[in-house]
C-alpha cells in the first residue's frame, strides 16, 4: 500500500502526492520491524539514531535509513521527519516522544507507552495538546480474525458473555543466564513480563469485547536468577483474575519462562449462545463454539465480515502472520497522519496509558498478597 497525502500545488491547483519522511529511534528488533513496515506503506526512512553514535551508524545500516545521526537532537533538528518511531528501552520513551512531539512530529512509541503512570498520562496529554497523532502498537488488534472475532461479539452472537480467558506464554527467559535490558527494572521498568506481553494480552480482550478491566487481583513470580541481580527483580510470571465493568469474569496467565512456547497470545471468549477462541499463533482460524456443533471459521476475504475483510490482504490459504499485522498499524496510522481518514481501532496513547494502568494495578495487587484493586479509569 502507498500512502500519499495530497497537497495543492500552488502555481497550479494540482494535488500532488507526498511520502512521510520516518526516523527510526532504536536499533533493536522492534526497530528493525517499524522500519520494514513503514517501507511497505509507503514511507522513506530517512534516519536513525541510537544510544551512541557507532551505534547510529549501525542503526541506520540495520534499519535501511539514509543517515545515522549522533543523537536525537541532532535527528529532530536535521533529519525533516514527520514520525518518529520510538523503538528504545522502556526508560527511555518519555524522554524521546516528549522530544519529538516538541519538535512537531507525528510518534508510533513501542509499548510500555512510559514505565509509570505518572509518565504515562503525561504523553497521553502532551500528543493531545499538539495535535500530533501518536499510537502505540497493540498489532494483534490487526489480525483479520480478530476483527471478525470483534465485529461477533458487537452483533450479539455469544448472547450473554459470562467469562473470558487465556494468556500469553514465551520461553526466551526460561533459563538462568537468558538475560536481555528488559530484565533490569532500570532500564525495562518495574513490571516486564505483565507490561511487556500481559498488556498485549489485556488490551486485546477490551479491544474485542468492547467491555474493560474493572477490578483484578493478581500473583507473580520471578523463577530465575538472573545474570544482573536487583534488588528489586522484574516478574517472569503473573496470573490475573478479574472482573469488567459488565460483570464478567476472566483470568490470564502469562509467563516468559515456559519452555516450548514463543509467542503464544491465546483468548477464549464464553457466552451462552456461542463462544469464540483465538490463537495468534494459529491466525488463519477463529473457533466457534455452539450448543449444538463447533466450526472452524478460515481467513477468507470473500466470507469475512467488512471489518475483518479490510486487513485480509491475500487470498484464503495464503497465510498472513505478525508483520502483516504491524504493516497494517502503520499504514492506518500513515493514514492519520496524512489526514485521509481515521481508522477504527487504530490504539493510540489512550490505549498506552490504560495499559500502563492496568500493569501498575497489577503491580500493586502482587504486592498486597493479591488484594482486590480497582483500575483507574
Amino acid at each position: 500500500m502507498t500512502v500519499t497525502h495530497l497537497t495543492p500545488a500552488a502555481d497550479s491547483g494540482r494535488a500532488v502526492p507526498r511520502t512521510p519522511r520516518v526516523a527510526v529511534v532504536g536499533a533493536g528488533f522492534m526497530g528493525r520491524v517499524h522500519a520494514e513496515a513503514a517501507r511497505r506503506a509507503g514511507a522513506s526512512v530517512v534516519a536513525a539514531v541510537a544510544s551512541t553514535p557507532d551505534g547510529s551508524d549501525h542503526a541506520a545500516r540495520t534499519t535501511g535509513a539514509e543517515r545515522g545521526y549522533p543523537d536525537l537532537d541532532a535527528l529532530l533538528a536535521e533529519a525533516g521527519a514527520d514520525v518518529v518511531h520510538v523503538c528504545t528501552p522502556n526508560a527511555r520513551h518519555a524522554e524521546a516522544v516528549e522530544a519529538a512531539l516538541a519538535a512537531g512530529a507525528h510518534v508510533i512509541c513501542e509499548k510500555p507507552l512510559a514505565t509509570g503512570v505518572a509518565d504515562a498520562t503525561a504523553l497521553a496529554d502532551a500528543a493531545v495538546a499538539a495535535g500530533r497523532v501518536a499510537t502505540v502498537p497493540f498489532v494483534y488488534r490487526f489480525h483479520p480474525m480478530v476483527r471478525e472475532l470483534r465485529a461477533r461479539l458487537a452483533t450479539g452472537q455469544a448472547g450473554v458473555v459470562s467469562t473470558v480467558s487465556g494468556g500469553y506464554l514465551q520461553d526466551w527467559l526460561s533459563r538462568p543466564g537468558d538475560d536481555d535490558w528488559r530484565v533490569d527494572p532500570a532500564v525495562g521498568g518495574p513490571s516486564r513480563a505483565f507490561a511487556d506481553i500481559g498488556s498485549h494480552w489485556c488490551d486485546l480482550v477490551e479491544f474485542v469485547t468492547g467491555d474493560r478491566i474493572h477490578r483484578l487481583s493478581a500473583q507473580t513470580a520471578t523463577v530465575q536468577p538472573r545474570p544482573r541481580p536487583s534488588a528489586t527483580p522484574t516478574e517472569d510470571a503473573a496470573v490475573v483474575q478479574f472482573t469488567t465493568a459488565s460483570g464478567v469474569l476472566g483470568t490470564v496467565v502469562v509467563s516468559q519462562v515456559a519452555a516450548g512456547r514463543k509467542n503464544r497470545l491465546h483468548l477464549e471468549v464464553s457466552g451462552t449462545e456461542s463462544s469464540f477462541a483465538f490463537d495468534q499463533e494459529d491466525p488463519e482460524r477463529l473457533w466457534v463454539g455452539g450448543r449444538d456443533a463447533n466450526q472452524v471459521l478460515l481467513r477468507d476475504p470473500s466470507t469475512l465480515s467488512p471489518s475483518a475483510a479490510r486487513y485480509a490482504r491475500l487470498p484464503a490459504g495464503h497465510a498472513q502472520g505478525y508483520q502483516d499485522c504491524f504493516d497494517a498499524f502503520v499504514a492506518d496510522t500513515y493514514r492519520a497522519v496524512l489526514g485521509e481518514d481515521r481508522p477504527d481501532g487504530l490504539p493510540t496513547f489512550a490505549d498506552g496509558l490504560r495499559a500502563v494502568r492496568i500493569t501498575e494495578a497489577v503491580l500493586l495487587s502482587a504486592a498486597s498478597a493479591g488484594a482486590w484493586i480497582e483500575v483507574d479509569r
